[in-house]
């Protein structure tokens, strides 16, 4: 759920809104004879706009107005309808203290004296009646001369409270003479003039300086686009009952552009199914066509609009691919201008760039797209389908052939690039679908209607993509034998593409058997039609399929070694875009085992790849920022690690993926002190988690994380029932200073070996935290053990490094050796996160181990080091044992609650956090005060804190 602060806020229309029709006559005479009496002011240009109903109050925007205005400019910067008005209206008129903002409501064709009247009105009614600030500043009526504006910047410099100023629509300023006198007072009244400005086009003011030196809050339209919560609280007002499911497809529809979601607000109303409604709405509309027709379109000069339409036959572009569709040299110069300023030409971060619109401008685009002549509009068509062959993406490259009616075209594109119409994104964004082949081109080329089904088998169609499949086959009963044996195999590709689709994970797998089965013919190899289509080919698609379940059911060992013969096959057969699924995959599966480099060298490979350029590819580009995520994580680079799990958005929603995120997450949470949050992140993916080994993982870091916050009672329940401490009775070891902490025997099945080991770590280390390392030592897994190379090597390591840690009690110089075993597999890949985030006692054993000598001595050092600067940054260690002072001492789960007890949860928060009733919470509350002699919550935690409970 969102915080309240993100939340929006239905609230009444104000009432005391100025109309438009008030007057107020000219400011000349109170100026001190600075100024000249001029034609009347109108006072709706001197207050807020009106708030259209309902009123909507959007805390995060109100909030980020309010930390602008610490500084001199804040812009509010944005195309039409994203609410900027309404923004800046309803700020200032919440703005709380004295003076209230000063509004000028700027209008097209003012002139420097218009402008200057109305800011001069502004200013002194701004100053107007606030107490102890002395007389209204000498506002000059007309654009200022320079001794005029030295006397207002001084008047206004020497204000105790400074000055807030509004101007609405400042883009309609063209003149830059006309503001020359403000920026004068930008930089010289000492910080006690401050102007919010909101605008659709970059204003003349020298924005540059205060963007450089820091002090420019720019607020676009990537922030006043809506937010899900948002959206479903608009609705709400609007009296539109959409259900929860279909809010995102609406913002997604509507890239949250406000006015946008007004339109469907008031589109959605009078609906009878609006979940089936979200769908239909579409920017070619009336009401929002005309919009965009009227308030974005009609502003541009007649050759960006060209381009934009012309652009439209592609759902994204590049610069190149714009040239080539236009046939104008400056067509890609045309996107990066209109991009500059945002909204609803959006750019993607790649090199170079790719360019798409808004989704409701893109509807509209293509409507008139549509109405262009039919061979114009092929042309079009033939020009992308050009483009995309010759830049390695054959799947848009089809669909435009396809959509251009080059049959001849579209056949080659499915037979010589077969391999790369499989889709691999989960969603894809909504295309039309091509014309279907005429019958007389099928009955003569049955491979065309294969085309078809493939293209409409990428879009996600897979009902079309059937009905072609059995077209395609009817035809193609008496090909030659070379030919139908293509065919053949061609057909059950697209059986498997569509299996997938359908998430049916057995007939993938009998489908991609089908798909291995068939052979290969033979022919000439410079006839694509009856040339035999490599190996490789069917053993890359094949594996990347077989790869793609095991990684949804959980089986990782099995993934990673389907994804790497895909990789390989894919690699010799020169297939980019398989190539990309494959080494994306590959490179979380090798971060998830402890690889690292090899996980860092593919996810930069994939990412590299032209395929993952231009929002084409955004689910691949994920899992591999997600093994990027991984890797900073293992090598204790939080920040790093936190930066690409942003980036990897889509892949975090995948099954497997999900889970590995969801680890890296909570460690990121927990280390930056927040382990509820971290325990909800953990507990939500262990309920969705694919197979026992991740599972296992989760259970093992959630069991860890419990025992870390002084809950070790769930945390043994909790590896109780994960079936940790399974080898307990096989071998009980003692760790002596004969044997050190030792295995505990060898492993049984169920979680698998990697999960079966993260659980018995686990359970050693929460048995360590209870004080018991004679039990500890029972429920270390052996690992050094030949079936230890097959775990993650976190798990190794964390299980090598508490071996050391319970035998250095006993045998330093036996710790010692364990430690360098350690250390011996920890410094290849580079992981210190084992060490930085590992026991209290660890930072001592590795100091001794420099003393004694080590192979690894700047590591250790570098180890070492930080452990003690992190220890500076932390308060004093408190003495153990005080609850000896207490009568009767608290138990482990009152411990835990007395914890929770210094928070603002209440008791149904902390027994939701907890697993526990609200009585049985209750019931430890109480006996908390008993023992602490304390009747209420903030008595009980002083008491605590003076007794360093807590």
């Amino acid at each position: 759920m969102p915080d309240e602060a993100d939340r929006v806020e239905v609230t009444a229309s104000p009432t005391d809104v100025t109309t438009a029709t008030d007057v107020t006559p000219g400011w000349g005479g109170s100026a001190g004879g600075l100024g000249v009496v001029g034609p009347p002011l109108l006072a709706s240009r001197l207050s807020p706009a009106a708030l259209p109903e309902p009123v909507l109050v959007r805390p995060r925007l109100l909030d980020r107005l309010d930390r602008g205005v610490a500084g001199p400019v804040t812009l509010v910067l944005a195309p039409a309808g994203w609410g900027k008005t309404t923004l800046l209206a309803g700020w200032a008129r919440a703005v709380r203290g004295e003076p209230p903002p000063a509004w000028v409501t700027v209008e097209a064709g003012d002139t420097g004296e218009r402008l200057w009247a109305y800011l001069a009105a502004a200013l002194r009614a701004a100053a107007d009646g606030v107490p102890g600030e002395g007389p209204q500043p000498p506002a000059p009526d007309g654009p200022p001369r320079p001794d005029q504006l030295e006397l207002l910047a001084a008047a206004l410099a020497a204000r105790e409270r400074p000055v807030l100023l509004v101007l609405d629509d400042l883009h309609r300023v063209t003149d830059p003479a006309a503001l020359a006198g403000l920026e004068f007072l930008l930089r010289h009244t000492e910080g006690r003039l401050r102007v919010v400005a909101g605008a659709r086009t970059d204003p003349p003011l020298a924005l540059h300086r205060w963007r450089l030196a820091g002090e420019l809050t720019e607020i676009g339209p990537a922030e006043l686009a809506f937010t899900p919560d948002e959206v479903a609280d608009l609705l709400v007002a609007h009296g539109v009952p959409l259900p929860a499911a279909a809010v995102p497809r609406l913002a997604e529809r509507t890239g949250g552009w406000p006015a946008g979601l007004r339109f469907a607000a008031l589109a959605l109303r009078a609906q009878a199914d609006p979940a089936r409604a979200v769908d239909r709405f579409t920017g070619d509309q009336p009401d929002v066509a005309g919009y965009l027709r009227d308030e974005v379109l009609a502003p541009l000069d007649p050759a960006a609009r060209d381009v934009l339409r012309r652009s439209a036959v592609a759902a994204a572009v590049c610069a190149d691919l714009a040239d080539a569709v236009t046939g104008r040299p400056d067509a890609g110069q045309v996107l990066a201008d209109l991009a500059r300023e945002g909204g609803f030409v959006q750019r993607d971060g790649s090199s170079p760039p790719w360019y798409r619109c808004q989704p409701l401008l893109a509807d509209l685009l293509r409507d008139e797209l549509d109405r262009l002549p039919a061979d114009e509009l092929g042309e079009l068509h033939r020009r992308a389908a050009g483009w995309y062959a010759g830049h390695d993406r054959p799947a848009e490259a089809l669909r435009h052939a396809l959509a251009g009616g080059e049959w001849d075209t579209a056949t080659e594109l499915l037979i010589a690039r077969w391999p790369e119409l499989a889709p691999y994104e989960r969603e894809r964004p909504a295309v039309p679908a091509p014309p279907e082949p005429p019958a007389e081109a099928v009955r003569r080329d049955p491979e065309l209607a294969l085309a078809g089904a493939a293209e409409r088998a990428y879009a996600g169609d897979a009902e079309a993509a059937a009905g072609q499949l059995r077209r395609a086959v009817e035809h193609a009963r008496d090909l030659p034998a070379p030919r139908r044996d293509r065919f053949r195999r061609l057909a059950v590709a697209i059986e498997l593409t569509l299996a997938r689709l359908a998430g049916d994970h057995d007939e993938v797998r009998r489908a991609a058997g089908r798909l291995l089965a068939t052979g290969a013919p033979d022919g000439p190899v410079d006839d694509p039609r009856a040339g035999a289509a490599e190996d490789a080919d069917v053993r890359a698609v094949a594996g990347t399929a077989l790869g793609l379940v095991a990684l949804a059911e959980g089986e990782l060992p099995e993934a990673a070694a389907r994804f790497a013969e895909a990789l390989a096959a894919a690699r010799r057969a020169g297939r980019p875009r398989t190539e990309l699924v494959c080494a994306s995959r590959s490179a979380l599966l090798d971060a998830a085992h402890g690889a690292l480099r090899a996980a860092e060298r593919h996810a930069r490979e994939a990412l590299a790849l032209p395929s993952c350029q231009g929002w084409s590819s955004r689910l691949d580009c994920g899992y591999a920022y997600l093994a990027l995520a991984l890797v900073a994580w293992d090598r204790d680079e939080p920040a790093e690690a936190a930066a690409h799990l942003t980036l990897a958005g889509p892949a975090t929603a995948e099954p497997g993926a999900a889970a590995l995120a969801a680890l890296c997450r909570a460690g990121l949470l927990a280390a930056g002190g927040e382990p509820a949050a971290a325990l909800r992140a953990l507990v939500a993916a262990r309920e969705t988690a694919p197979g026992a080994e991740l599972g296992a993982r989760l259970t093992a870091d959630e069991a860890q994380l419990r025992a870390a916050v002084g809950d070790v009672e769930s945390a043994r329940a909790l590896l109780a029932d994960a079936g940790a401490g399974a080898t307990d009775a096989a071998t009980a070891v003692d760790p002596s200073p004969a044997t050190g902490a030792g295995p505990a025997g060898p492993e049984p099945g169920g979680a698998g070996g990697g999960g079966r080991a993260a659980l018995d770590v686990a359970l050693a280390r929460v048995r360590l935290r209870s004080g018991d390392p004679r039990e500890a030592g029972r429920a270390l897994p052996d690992w050094t053990g030949p079936d230890a190379a097959a775990w993650p090597l976190s798990v190794r390591l964390s299980a090598g490094l508490l071996d050391a840690v319970l035998t250095a009690g006993g045998d330093g110089r036996r710790a010692g050796r364990i430690l360098e075993q350690v250390l011996d597999l920890a410094e290849p890949e580079g992981c210190r996160r084992v060490f930085t985030r590992a026991e209290p006692g660890v930072r001592d054993l590795l100091a001794a181990h420099l003393d004694s000598g080590t192979a690894h001595w700047p590591t250790v050092s570098d180890l070492v080091r930080g452990a003690d600067e992190r220890r500076a940054d932390e308060p004093p260690e408190r003495p153990a044992g005080p609850e000896r002072t207490l009568d009767e001492p608290l138990t482990e789960r009152e411990l835990t609650i007395l914890r929770y007890l210094q928070s603002i949860l209440s008791n149904v928060e902390i027994a939701s956090e907890l697993s526990l009733s609200v009585n049985t919470v209750k019931t430890h509350v109480r006996n908390i005060y008993r023992k602490l002699d304390a009747t209420r919550r903030r008595e009980a935690v002083r008491r605590a804190r003076e007794l360093r409970l807590i």
